[in-house]
């Protein structure tokens, strides 16, 4: 049995979890998130719990068994606390501002990157303009976002400038003058 798979997910107070087929939904203070189970997996609610089960021992099952749980908890955890994910920008003149649904990311190009953000997910730059933090309900859209934006410039090996999650340590590589 897995060991992830077999702890049920509390289901905390103002949270309401629907179950239609292999469709759960669930709806708290900050939002709505909704899912389609996987196949041979079966999820039940009982006494403000929500119990994951598995049909058989077949490896895929078991796979999917503690995967399944784990995607509901993070959605319980999603529509109640939220997630956020910071990015730091370094470098001489890099830096980021919010209009709207947009971003405006200066990272030394020769022209100013526009980043459209997707519904449900939204950001905010620190006064000094070095540092984004993207707000949501949803762990896997907010990550994706975050590498997305990370793409766009991502830190130099041999000075560490782009953009970088916080609290990212970087190995940075020795130039030419460290050779000798």
């Amino acid at each position: 049995m897995s060991r992830i798979g077999k702890k049920p997910v509390a289901i905390p107070q103002g949270v309401d979890v629907k179950l239609a087929g292999s469709e759960i939904k669930v709806k708290g203070p900050k939002g709505e998130l909704q899912w389609v189970c996987p196949e041979n997996t079966a999820v039940s609610i009982k006494e403000k719990e929500i119990i994951v089960e598995r049909a058989d021992d077949q490896k895929k099952n078991r796979a999917l068994h503690g995967l399944t749980r784990s995607l509901i908890a993070n959605m319980v955890q999603g529509v109640t606390e939220g997630y956020q994910r910071v990015l730091d920008i370094t470098g001489v003149g890099y830096r980021a501002q919010v209009q709207g649904r947009k971003i405006m990311l200066t990272l030394g190009y020769s022209h100013a990157v526009e980043f459209l953000l997707p519904e449900g997910i939204n950001a905010a730059v620190d006064q000094k303009q070095t540092q984004i933090t993207l707000t949501g309900v949803d762990k896997q859209k907010i990550g994706q976002v975050a590498a997305n934006l990370r793409a766009l410039r991502s830190p130099d090996a041999y000075k560490g400038k782009g953009l970088r999650y916080s609290g990212e340590r970087l190995k940075l590589k020795v130039g030419k003058t460290g050779k000798k």
